[in-house]
């Protein structure tokens, strides 16, 4: 295969993720993906700045991406920022770290942006139909609709970190601390989108996602082959969601395909993505799982931008 080796970082609020893949046309080929959970976005919701031990974490993985980078032969890096960064008063010093260890500055991607990569991403192992992608992340969740191409785009100021830091502040959440955070959901996803045309697809995407899924499906692990394309029925994922918002922080973790850097956050997307199911228009009772998502757009962009 020939085309162009390209590295594509995803750093968002909870987690810091690095795909390297050969694309050559319309086909690609992963490499390596790895993952590291470094909470960028720890109290910038409150504070509105990157905390120093927050970006040090986030540094620190990049130092190790760099050698996988440098190893591999890459052609193009992309380095994409997305809902902490966006928010933080003090992007441009960690803009300027990063570009110090990685050679490239990153692209701090607009919520609309970040939907639409997002959408690219997860859509191109799904039907040719009306389509709304769910990406939820620790500091925003995307819901973008098209058909093909995006025809709605939303980032919503919800994420797991986000909501677990401003309401969710018992293990477990108690039943007031839930109330409120469902009225703030409702009052914000609704008006959004009560009146999109229904849906034909849905893909949920991202780390969040994924593991609720886990959850739903019952896995004895973390088993990407078993996730990906995995089709759910709504009621039995809600019902996912509901179980761990109901779980002790110590019991989530014990769960054998649960990330222990998302344990203590998973309440607050459980709670966001049972509100989106909500609200969302749809003509399908099922939600395609879906591994790929905006990691993927921003490896297919750079492709094109290096091309």
């Amino acid at each position: 295969m020939g085309g162009t080796t390209v590295a594509a970082i995803d750093c968002g609020t909870n987690s810091i993720r690095l795909l390297i893949a050969r694309i050559d046309g319309s086909e690609k080929v992963d490499l390596t993906r790895e993952m590291r959970v470094v909470r960028l976005g720890q109290g910038v919701d409150e504070s509105g700045s990157l905390a120093p031990e927050a970006v040090e974490r986030t540094l620190a993985a990049c130092r190790e991406y760099a050698l996988a980078i440098e190893a591999m032969g890459v052609d193009v890096v992309s380095f994409a920022a997305t809902s902490a960064v966006r928010d933080a008063d003090n992007a441009r010093e960690f803009s300027d770290a990063v570009e110090a260890v990685l050679g490239v500055r990153p692209r701090i991607l607009t919520g609309d942006e970040e939907a639409r990569a997002s959408f690219e991403g997860a859509t191109g192992d799904v039907a040719d139909v009306l389509t709304t992608v769910i990406d939820l992340g620790g500091g925003s969740t995307e819901v973008v609709q098209g058909l093909g191409t995006p025809t709605f785009a939303h980032s919503f100021d919800l994420g797991s970190v986000r909501m677990t830091e401003r309401f969710l502040q018992t293990d477990p959440p108690s039943v007031a601390e839930v109330t409120a955070c469902m009225t703030h959901l409702d009052a914000v996803i609704n008006p959004k989108l009560a009146n999109l045309p229904p849906t034909e697809e849905i893909v949920g995407v991202a780390g969040t996602i994924t593991t609720i899924a886990a959850h739903a499906l019952a896995l004895p692990s973390y088993d990407h082959e078993r996730i990906h394309l995995a089709r759910i029925h709504i009621d039995d994922l809600r019902a996912a969601c509901s179980s761990l918002m109901q779980m002790p922080v110590a019991d989530r973790r014990a769960l054998p395909y649960m990330h222990p850097g998302r344990a203590d956050v998973i309440a607050g997307g459980a709670l966001i993505l049972d509100r989106v199911l909500e609200h969302l228009p749809r003509a399908t009772e099922e939600i395609v799982v879906s591994e790929q998502d905006i990691l993927d757009g921003i490896a297919w962009a750079a492709a094109r931008e290096g091309a």
